[in-house]
């Protein structure tokens, strides 16, 4: 098949919701092309909103390093978008960056024509002067990688509810990849914050999500198919996997690899437990683990595999569980554990590999010199 052909099945198909893991060298960005001149109108103009590598490539970093008077922001180019921008405020930002907790603070830059929208984005820490704590400095910097692109997708997230763009370009969102440059936590953070999106827009279009991150596709194809919301998505979502075979591109199902996600969960949880980096999100992907099990197992609560891993009063542990791995509490929470939280992962966890045998090919554990 095509991309222009994929394109269309994805198109044409009842389902609302499509979440596709892409392999490598397999052009899921092509795809977004495809799909984007697939479903314009006749006059050209577009009837959905994409968010991908072109999204992210608006913005760009003015500071060159050798003038010590170089400004220290990230521009924002010229683009169709830039007219909705005197409807977006900085508070419209941090509402969809609070759940990342930055470090950082930062403020617009705007063009003297509101229709031009900003110009720039100046990212600072504050810093009080030693002679007097009252008068405080913006010292500007320069933000990583990843929470660059955190905060763009961030600034997307919040333009997607400005009157006048995503509203009347309402068919779709197609989405590639907002996880690139994260961290585990952000990825898991980043994936709920696409869950609220699907959870809000999905009865009035269509949603387009593709991936190179295993654990990020896991994470959304378990909270769709088997989480517990799922029997509110079952039949308006399609998880896939687009491949190359034998020259040409493949969109497949994937519904019955039901270890794919497990797996990689548990590879996820094995890698914080080693490096003891376990905090209060990975309670979720727990708790995602023990869902797929018990499901695997032909039951519906989780509590049936702490008791069949030898959990003292698994019904406890359970509720314990649900109220550890829910969202409002890791959101407005601190992520780390206490003592007793901790100790109880590691049980159950351990337990857990130690009832299944899991076979979960880590790379050794490199010891520090």
């Amino acid at each position: 098949m095509s991309h222009e052909e994929i394109a269309r099945e994805i198109c044409d198909a009842k389902e609302q919701i499509f979440v596709v893991y892409a392999f490598n060298a397999t052009g899921k960005t092509r795809l977004s092309v495809s799909y984007k001149d697939l479903t314009k109108n006749d006059d050209g103009t577009h009837t959905g909103v994409y968010y991908n590598a072109y999204s992210e490539d608006i913005f760009v970093w003015e500071n060159d390093g050798i003038d010590d008077d170089s400004p220290i922001r990230l521009d924002v180019r010229q683009s169709s978008l830039n007219k909705f921008h005197s409807s977006l405020s900085e508070d419209n930002i941090r509402d969809k960056l609070n759940r990342y907790r930055p470090t950082y603070r930062f403020e617009f830059i705007n063009h003297a024509n509101p229709e031009d929208g900003i110009d720039s984005i100046m990212f600072f820490y504050e810093e009080a002067s030693p002679d007097d704590p009252n008068i405080v400095s913006k010292v500007p910097i320069k933000i990583s990688r990843g929470e660059e692109r955190i905060f763009v997708w961030c600034f997307f997230l919040a333009l997607f509810e400005v009157e006048g763009w995503a509203d009347k370009q309402s068919s779709h969102f197609f989405i590639d990849d907002p996880v690139s440059s994260l961290d585990d936590h952000n990825i898991f953070i980043t994936a709920s914050t696409l869950f609220d999106l699907i959870e809000d827009h999905f009865e009035k279009r269509k949603l387009i999500i593709t991936t190179h991150h295993l654990g990020f596709f896991a994470i959304l194809a378990d909270w769709l198919k088997k989480g517990e919301k799922a029997q509110k998505f079952s039949k308006s979502a399609r998880v896939c996997m687009l491949s190359a075979r034998d020259g040409s591109i493949v969109l497949e199902n994937s519904t019955s690899d039901v270890f794919l996600y497990h797996l990689r969960l548990l590879q996820l949880l094995e890698q914080a437990q080693r490096n003891n980096e376990v905090k209060a999100f990975h309670f979720a992907l727990l708790r995602q683990a023990l869902e797929n099990v018990a499901s695997f197992l032909g039951v519906g609560q989780f509590s049936y595999v702490l008791q069949q891993i030898g959990i003292d009063d698994e019904r406890r542990s359970a509720n314990i569980i649900n109220t550890l791995s829910h969202k409002k509490v890791y959101y407005f929470e601190s992520d780390e554990l206490n003592p007793d939280n901790r100790d109880m992962f590691d049980e159950v966890f351990n337990k857990l590999k130690e009832k299944y045998n899991f076979v979960l090919h880590l790379p050794k554990q490199v010891t520090a010199q």
